[in-house]
């Protein structure tokens, strides 16, 4: 219905900010990640998804439509809504979030504040086949791995070493060429990578 709101920062409180537009302010519900980047009297370009149940109307907003499309994601796990997505996305950025969905990071997970163990195995359940990691948005990032055969077995060599699952598929993701190289060229090029993260 609405699909972003340019405005004025007129105040930041309580994990949302009032954004004034043409004379209106809106209280639009924000992750604590989010507000961090904002400061009053800025303008900014808020997107917003609209939340209505049988006893509230709620506004919800994402500094880049990546978030955005993340977040409706998100709310299609049942268990999962608008607020509880919102404090997923208060704890992880959206790449290290597709990062812990595709590498099945219960556990990361499970960090954000009101999502147990149980409601992350069931995000990850979920979500692992809908997380796409090519071409992330707005954030820049491109990414070129898709876990095959010596992709995965580098990312389980990392996990023997000791890096979680997130570290260790974000360090394969991050060599370039990768599908042209064996496994052990591409352990060595994520080892090198996980020591400059």
């Amino acid at each position: 219905m609405i699909g972003y709101i340019k405005g004025t920062v007129t105040g930041i409180f309580n994990g949302m900010v009032l954004l004034e537009n043409n004379g209106i302010g809106y209280n639009i519900n924000i992750s604590e990640r989010n507000i961090s980047n904002l400061a009053p009297s800025s303008e900014i370009k808020i997107y917003t998804y609209l939340s209505v149940k049988e006893d509230d109307i709620s506004l919800f907003g994402f500094l880049t439509r990546d978030e955005l499309e993340l977040f409706k994601r998100l709310i299609t796990v049942n268990g999962i809504g608008p607020k509880g997505a919102i404090a997923i996305l208060s704890a992880f950025d959206t790449d290290t979030l597709r990062f812990i969905i595709l590498s099945g990071d219960a556990k990361s997970l499970s960090k954000a504040q009101g999502v147990g163990l149980k409601t992350a195995q069931k995000v990850i359940l979920e979500l692992k086949d809908k997380i796409d990691i090519t071409g992330t948005g707005e954030t820049g990032i491109t990414q070129n791995v898709s876990l095959e055969s010596t992709a995965n077995e580098a990312v389980e060599a990392l996990v023997a070493l000791g890096y979680s699952n997130t570290e260790a598929y974000k360090a394969v993701n991050s060599v370039k060429d990768a599908e042209n190289m064996d496994t052990d060229k591409l352990l060595k090029l994520a080892l090198k990578n996980i020591s400059a993260m």
